[in-house]
């Protein structure tokens, strides 16, 4: 395999949470006055930091969101995922043959450290990462586009960006894996291909993945 370290992206990509968290995020921000759609949600927020929902609603409206926003959120979602979340549909044999092939591989996501342990530990997926593995947008303040968390993610398990393959589903994903000088791998179950076209290579089953990795 060409490469020496994978990452993962959480949401979308290892757990089935896209259309959980849009739901509840386009439902709540209609609730206190700023009506979004489920599809405006998945345009402007999928793949993103919380932080971009404050940005965006600010730069829109002129208006804050109200505080105690980012807790109640996800306390929905949390709810949530208690009864609706599963791991992506073979993930998990992804997973497996990258660790029996002895590639590393590690997880970086613009979600917040509990709801990234919240998703694992829900999906039965939290013993495939250790806790050195898990890598937030939390640690660098900036979520994607910014390459900053990619960076993190490489230099804290000592691979050269160059040598990581990043795996994403969404549009902000693969400019931040692009930003930041890796191979970006494209999950288009959810995501149209064509929001994906800047990514290295597409694929829409995780069957197909080890695949594309080892090219």
């Amino acid at each position: 395999m060409p490469y020496e370290l994978v990452i993962f992206d959480n949401d979308g990509v290892l757990v089935d949470s896209e259309p959980i968290a849009n739901r509840i995020l386009a439902g709540y921000l209609t609730e206190i006055g700023h009506p979004t759609t489920y599809e405006d949600s998945i345009r402007d927020f999928l793949g993103a930091a919380l932080h971009r929902v404050h940005d965006l609603v600010r730069e829109r409206t002129g208006k804050r969101l109200p505080e105690g926003f980012d807790q109640e959120y996800h306390a929905r979602l949390f709810a949530a995922y208690d009864q609706e979340l599963r791991a992506v549909d073979g993930v998990g044999v992804v997973l497996e043959k990258l660790a029996v092939d002895g590639v590393p591989f590690c997880l970086a996501s613009s979600g917040a450290h509990e709801r990234i342990r919240r998703a694992l530990r829900t999906t039965g997926l939290y013993d495939r990462f250790t806790e050195g593995r898990i890598f937030s947008a939390q640690d660098v303040g900036r979520g994607k586009p910014a390459p900053d968390l990619f960076l993190h993610a490489a230099r804290t398990m000592g691979v050269a960006p160059e040598r990581c393959a990043v795996v994403e589903d969404s549009p902000l994903g693969v400019q931040a894996a692009r930003a930041a000088g890796m191979d970006v791998f494209g999950f288009t179950a959810m995501t149209p291909a064509e929001r994906l076209a800047a990514a290295t290579g597409r694929f829409r089953s995780m069957a197909d993945l080890p695949g594309l990795l080892s090219r």
